[in-house]
Parts: C-alpha cells; structure tokens; sequence
C-alpha cells in the first residue's frame, strides 16, 4: 500500500445526525465557550495583578489556564462555525495542523497536572525547604519542560497518523481531527499506529498519574501525622481543587485512548470528547477559584475596588 494520501480534505460530520439539535446544540456550545474564555483569561489576569498570588502553586495555575484556553479554542470555534455551514470541510493540513495543537495541549495539561501535584507534594511534605526548593528559576524549567513533552511526543504522533493513505472515504463522524476516527478511514495498515497510540496514551497519562499518586501518598502521610483537626483540614482544602481536576481530566482521558479499537462507538465517543474538550476547560479555573481562599479574597477586592470607582 502506497503512502501517496488520496484525500485532500476531510468533512466533518459533527453532530448533524441531531438536525432538530442543531440551534440548541450551538448556543450550549458558544456560551460555553465565552465562559471558558472569560474564566481561563480571567484567572490568568487575577493571577497576574494580585502580588498575593504570586506564588509557586498559583503561577502553574495560570499556565494550566493558559492551556485550558489554548486547547478548548482549537476545537470550538471551527465547531460553532461548522453548526451553520453546508459543507463543514476541513483541509488535510489544517486537520493535520488541528491534531497536532489538541494532543499537545492535551497532553502539556496532563504533565503540568503532574507538576503541581510536586508541588503540592513539597510545599505540605518539606515546607521548610519549599521556598529554596520551588525556586521562579526552577518553576520556569518545568513548564517549559512540561511544553516541550507535549509538542514533541505528539509531533511523533501526528508524523505517524498523517502519512497514513486516506482513500475509503473522507467523512468523518467528529467534531474535531482525532485518532479513532481517523484510523478508521485509512486504508494503510494501522496496526503500527494503533500500537503507538496506546504506547503513547500509557506512558504519559500513566508516568503523570504515577507521580501524582505518590506525591499525594506522601501528602496523605504528612496531613495524618498533623495534630489538630485544623491543621489537617487547612492541608487537605490546598490540594482539594488538584484531586478534582485530576480525576475529571485523567478519567475521560484514559476512558478514551487506553481501550482496544475494537470498543469504539464514535456516537458515544463524541460525547465523551465534548467533555473533555468542552466542559473540562470551562469548569477548572470555577473550581480553583471557588476552592480557593485567596482567589475568593482576591476576587472580592477587586469587585469592592470596582463598586466604589463606579459608585464615585
């Protein structure tokens, strides 16, 4: 089989099995959106202005924001447009380009959710060492680090994918370039892909989850050996909103890409994947903030701030 690809774009069914959902489905989808947006840059600006939270934990929070916001929008917009477009197509390159943006995001979010959960780790396991240790030098280079993972690995990922033939047909039943739909459409033999994606899917989301689960198996020790039911609760309420997020994020994650091919339903798919690509970035910077103390309080100030400028 040739690795001469026959297809030069690709259609993107979406949800146009529900014609009677059509308006309803793309007004749900754009106020989530503008949320998302608003919350993501929202928090990044509170983050930003707020000297209070200019901390190590509350500086990884605003990439996680960032992250949010970069990935949802590589996904949502071209979906809204294509809720009103008669034929919703999508270029190979751009599919190409859309697939390698998404899985790095994706995959940038889950190694920042490892990285903060470190962080956690050190700042309730060795709080005497936490500021010396989290240095802004050192925080700097693990989100860096954390980029560079994603863009690489998926680059591996989406090199594979895309120089595979596409000549069966070009419609695919998705709203965004993913893998299971793609892989589907091939003609080439994808054993070598499907192999990789789950090569690919265990060893980052599982190299994440197993640094997040030993760190908060220390943390579990530390809060344990606290004396007062204060201190305890105090400790647990900081990590809280990371537990949260996490098992929102790595649940669908692994729900999705760590299955045989075999067990994919693309119609069940594709709710699950507005979860994680939709929901997901809407409702993370809600629950920081509305776990968070010193969000709220920051929060407060700046809505006092503005009632009196106003009310002046």
């Amino acid at each position: 089989m040739s690795n001469l690809t026959a297809v030069t774009e690709f259609v993107l069914l979406g949800f146009r099995n529900y014609p009677e959902l059509q308006c309803l489905l793309f007004m749900v989808f754009l106020v989530i959106y503008m949320i998302t947006l608003f919350g993501n840059l929202g928090m990044i600006l509170l983050i930003k202005i707020d000297s209070r939270l200019h901390t190590p934990m509350y500086f990884f929070l605003s990439n996680l924001a960032l992250v949010d916001f970069c990935y949802s929008s590589v996904i949502t917009p071209n979906m809204l447009v294509n809720f009103w477009v008669e034929n919703p197509v999508i270029s190979f390159n751009e599919c190409a380009t859309q697939f390698f943006f998404f899985g790095s995001f994706a995959g940038i979010e889950g190694f920042l959710l490892a990285v903060m959960a470190y962080d956690r780790y050190m700042a309730i396991c060795k709080p005497l060492l936490y500021t010396v240790t989290m240095s802004p030098d050192l925080n700097v280079l693990l989100v860096l680090a954390t980029y560079l993972a994603g863009f690489i690995n998926v680059a591996i990922h989406t090199r594979l994918t895309f120089q595979l033939s596409f000549c069966r047909s070009n419609i695919i039943n998705h709203f965004f370039c993913d893998t299971p739909p793609l892989l589907r459409l091939s003609c080439s033999d994808t054993h070598v892909n499907e192999v990789f994606n789950f090569a690919f899917a265990s060893f980052n989301e599982l190299s994440c989850l197993l640094t997040i689960v030993i760190s908060y198996l220390y943390i579990l020790i530390s809060i344990l050996r606290i004396q007062s039911a204060e201190g305890r609760h105090k400790a647990f309420s900081t990590c809280a909103s990371h537990l949260m997020v996490v098992t929102i994020f790595f649940g669908t994650i692994l729900f999705m890409y760590l299955r045989p091919s075999s067990s994919y339903s693309m119609e069940q798919d594709k709710v699950v994947s507005v979860f994680y690509t939709v929901f997901i970035p809407m409702l993370n910077p809600f629950i920081y903030s509305l776990r968070s103390k010193e969000v709220k309080a920051s929060l407060g100030k700046i809505f006092k701030t503005t009632s009196f400028y106003f009310c002046t």
